[in-house]
């Protein structure tokens, strides 16, 4: 993909995901009055998802026609070899209950990996942002990981998918808590990918998560220096996989404890 195609999208994007935020916001504060549909178990969708979905894709299509765009709650516009990825609101149960950790996440894939992230808190106005070669930033601040080797000292965020088996689930939250780990369920895989970039977490892992959740943190964690399993192998663009993503000295430990994917090979 060629540096002027990429920053004009990176560009683009920046501003396409503040208006989307600014959207978002707006439901937010009226929440109260949304219809909420139930897609599964734990999982919601509202009106706000859609009409932040919209927007988004409304936006995207007209400046870049060309680009595929795969949204959440649209499905799939393929047009080209470029995709769009979007999650409207990351964090869905949070926002319904009026808890200020949600997100709007958009990535894009090119050539099989992330290379543009863009990841918009509206509540707390952060903006975590990456393309693939130019950094990892904070609203204009420069992001890393956080360089920690002491598995003992470490915080790490957690998510159960209610598609799969809880006891692996139980499992492995219990090796991470005997290992001294302080384990955090925060609600949004998203925002998890992004606080790892900036530090805030150590590491995240989700037995299951969909290409959504993570599409808009991957570029982002790349470019903060960060490491992550190979979540795009096999057809996880379409029924997701597992993901670890970690500050580099504490990924081999936690893909020991963690990857089931890992476990079952050994």
């Amino acid at each position: 993909m060629e540096t002027t195609d990429l920053l004009a999208r990176h560009r683009a994007g920046l501003d396409i995901v503040r208006e989307a935020g600014a959207l978002a916001l707006d439901y937010y504060r009226r929440r109260a009055s949304l219809p909420i549909e139930r897609k599964g178990l734990q999982d919601f969708v509202s009106d706000a998802d859609k009409k932040t979905e919209d927007l988004i894709v409304e936006r995207l299509s007209r400046l870049f026609p060309d680009d595929s765009i795969l949204g959440e709650e649209g499905g799939l516009r393929q047009r080209g070899p470029r995709l769009w990825v979007i999650d409207p609101i990351d964090g869905t149960a949070n926002f319904l209950r009026g808890i200020p950790h949600w997100c709007v996440s958009v990535g894009m894939i090119a050539e099989g990996r992330a290379v543009i992230g863009l990841l918009f808190n509206p509540v707390t106005g952060e903006m975590f942002s990456a393309h693939a070669g130019g950094g990892a930033y904070l609203g204009d601040e420069p992001i890393t990981v956080s360089g920690l080797a002491d598995l003992g000292a470490s915080s790490i965020g957690m998510g159960y998918a209610h598609r799969l088996p809880l006891a692996p689930y139980v499992a492995e939250m219990e090796a991470a808590l005997r290992a001294g780990i302080d384990c955090r369920t925060l609600g949004s895989g998203a925002l998890d990918i992004g606080f790892v970039a900036a530090g805030r977490l150590d590491a995240t892992y989700y037995g299951h998560i969909n290409l959504w959740d993570v599409a808009g943190g991957l570029a982002i964690l790349a470019e903060a220096g960060g490491i992550a399993s190979d979540f795009m192998a096999g057809d996880a663009a379409t029924n997701g996989n597992e993901l670890l993503v970690a500050t580099p000295a504490l990924y081999e430990p936690l893909r020991a404890m963690l990857l089931r994917a890992e476990r079952r090979a050994a």
